[in-house]
């Protein structure tokens, strides 16, 4: 019989077990099928397990699998499998081979620092494949802002909606108004089986400006809907981060290279930041720290 794999859960982009996006992490599933992933990852019950099912080179080969199927790209736990490898063996680049192409990967010694930083442990940047833009059919974006129920009027004149690829395809909206931004609510089964009828396989990004000094990173805050089992909406979402990077940069509201920091989880009572690196081409970098989320065995000592 097999021997079980390891797996590792850990809280991506923050400095604490309970903050950030929990992924699950699993580091040798070369042994593993589809359907032992996808029951692993059913088990772990987090928006997204990792798994690295072998080697090529200095390749890492990465899928990734929600409670209830593969999808093709997810940061969060991109950033979570990075960390885990750089602690086993030591900070420096890496490339991961995923879905949708190759992936690399800095880890580097974090400074003590904000919730997005490893507390001074080890920070994973990404850089994601290349970005795209399209416009919303405008019944599909009639159908977006019902299920949520806002209005048109709801939307930023400044920040239009688009759909934005960095490996995955978001749907993007801007809401100006705070109270808004807070208030708006959603049945999560409709949005799920809208989602699954659009062929979005990540997460519906809803992004709201923060005021923010002119001398620090332009600051957003997001809410990313992504109904999956007991989850509603995602805590940190790094590949909608990319593609809000790619968004923000292809509307032309940003002068690249730029940073901007996206602060995401508060809803669900699990805050976290994401910084952004635009550059004038290319993939979008997103980095952030991680840390291992303790098991009742670790706690047991």
């Amino acid at each position: 019989m097999t021997e079980s794999p390891e797996i590792l859960r850990y809280a991506a982009f923050t400095d604490r077990p309970t903050g950030g996006n929990p992924a699950g992490v699993v580091l040798d599933a070369s042994g593993l099928d589809d359907e032992q992933m996808q029951r692993i990852a059913a088990e772990v019950d987090f928006a997204e397990t990792a798994f690295v099912t072998g080697r090529d080179g200095d390749d890492y080969l990465l899928r990734y699998f929600s409670p209830i199927a593969e999808v093709p790209f997810c940061g969060h736990a991109t950033v979570a499998t990075a960390v885990a490898i750089a602690e086993r063996s030591a900070p420096g680049p890496l490339r991961f081979r995923t879905p949708v192409g190759p992936i690399e990967i800095v880890t580097t010694p974090g400074d003590a620092g904000g919730a997005g930083d490893a507390g001074g442990g080890i920070i994973a940047a990404f850089t994601s494949v290349g970005t795209d833009l399209a416009e919303f059919d405008p019944l599909v974006l009639e159908r977006v802002l019902g299920l949520l129920g806002l209005g048109a009027a709801a939307l930023s004149a400044a920040l239009p909606p688009r759909l934005a690829f960095a490996g995955n395809w978001h749907p993007v909206l801007v809401v100006d108004d705070a109270e808004t931004f807070d208030g708006f609510t959603f049945d999560a089964g409709a949005v799920r089986a809208f989602m699954d009828e659009q062929g979005w396989p990540a997460t519906i990004t809803v992004l709201h400006p923060i005021e923010s000094d002119a001398a620090e990173p332009r600051r957003f805050e997001a809410r990313n809907l992504f109904p999956v089992g007991r989850i509603t909406e995602d805590p940190a979402t790094g590949s909608a981060a990319a593609a809000v990077g790619g968004y923000l940069r292809a509307i032309g509201v940003v002068e690249a290279p730029v940073r901007v920091v996206i602060e995401q989880g508060r809803h669900v009572g699990r805050p976290g930041e994401l910084t952004v690196d635009i550059p004038v081409t290319g993939g979008i970098t997103v980095s952030g720290g991680a840390t291992l989320i303790p098991t009742r065995a670790d706690l047991r000592g």
